[in-house]
């Protein structure tokens, strides 16, 4: 699609998300606004201000790439070596546990992405763990989607996930909640350039146990409409070890016993594993498993992959990706990709 195309689409996309706000205020609400308005930037429409063309190769949204194609999380595992502590890691795991999805049509179920323009206004936020926290103001959470909505427990996860289009510029918030002055707080925040393979300092944690952006490993309906997942997937586990390995930054755990899975470290579905019997959909997700696999990023209900809510996801259909067990996974080997100790970025020598 030509780029006067793109943005003519996207215009009317977003046209149509207000419309419906504005002529229909009681059926949808405020959330559903937003959501469909970031949809439709999602979709990289290239409204104004978008950050240009997209790559054409590796995920991307609202005209931004999840970060470079070469990204250790946008490279395929399916020719990786087995881990030699696979079999360890996957008895400590829950072989017998079946994989299951933390996500579907539900709002509220799920983490939910926010796409925002440059100009949003900026505040500060008092964060729990604010030595860990990047410094300076972040763009405001109100009126910004949050994971289990507004009225979720504060005690929750409640991840606000905003991407600014204009500057390809990632958000990510957690625990956030609305004081009753008006000021935000929260448990942690990041700031990362999409377009950037720098990881976050070493030995610090972000919304995510593992010192690891959320967004690069949420599942979207589009891209598996789109018929390919092209990133390794966010899953997390109830136990693991007081250790971390790239391109993880930090670990969450008392345990030292080897047996127990590091933070970061990365799981594929078997290659010899029957997807035959499932549907189109769930072939994507399969499919991707194999080839990008998931990164364990932290602690959490067993074999719990997450990905954005969105109603045309089907939860019945979600829910027979239960038949994949534990045991139908393996760690990899990811220690020859790295190529320097603050980058993402795989050593294309070790792809050859």
């Amino acid at each position: 699609m030509r780029a006067g195309k793109k943005k003519l689409v996207g215009a009317v996309l977003f046209a149509i998300a207000v419309a419906v706000l504005v002529w229909h205020p009681k059926a949808p609400s405020a959330a559903d606004a937003v959501m469909a308005a970031s949809k439709a930037a999602a979709a990289g429409s290239g409204m104004s201000g978008a950050a240009g063309p997209v790559a054409s190769s590796g995920p991307h949204i609202a005209g931004c790439p999840i970060f470079p194609a070469d990204n250790v999380w946008n490279t395929p595992i399916d020719s990786l070596k087995k881990d030699k502590h696979s079999d360890d890691y996957i008895q400590r795991m829950g072989p017998a546990l079946p994989l299951r999805p933390n996500f579907g049509s539900d709002p509220a179920n799920g983490i939910p992405i926010t796409i925002i323009k440059p100009n949003r206004p900026r505040i500060p936020i008092t964060f729990t763990y604010g030595d860990e926290s990047d410094p300076g103001h972040y763009p405001t959470p109100e009126g910004a989607l949050v994971e289990g909505g507004w009225n979720s427990p504060e005690d929750s996860d409640r991840h606000v996930i905003m991407i600014d289009e204009g500057r390809c510029m990632l958000t990510e918030l957690g625990g956030m909640v609305k004081q009753k002055d008006g000021s935000w707080a929260g448990g942690a925040g990041i700031k990362m350039d999409l377009t950037s393979n720098a990881l976050r300092a070493d030995g610090k944690t972000s919304t995510d146990a593992a010192g690891m952006p959320v967004l690069p490993g949420l599942l979207r309906y589009d891209e598996v409409a789109a018929g390919e997942i092209k990133h390794a997937i966010r899953f997390t586990t109830p136990k693991t070890q007081r250790s971390y390995v790239w391109p993880a930054r930090h670990f969450a755990s008392r345990l030292t016993d080897p047996s127990y899975p590091p933070m970061g470290e990365r799981f594929r579905l078997k290659a010899d594993f029957d997807i035959s019997k499932f549907s189109k959909e769930n072939q994507v997700i399969l499919k991707g498993l194999k080839k990008y696999g998931m990164f364990l990023t932290d602690n959490g209900g067993p074999w719990f992959i997450i990905g954005e809510p969105d109603k045309r996801w089907s939860d019945s259909d979600l829910n027979k990706l239960r038949a994949v067990k534990g045991e139908d996974f393996e760690a990899v080997d990811e220690s020859d990709w790295q190529i320097h100790a603050d980058s993402g970025r795989v050593d294309p020598m070790s792809l050859r």
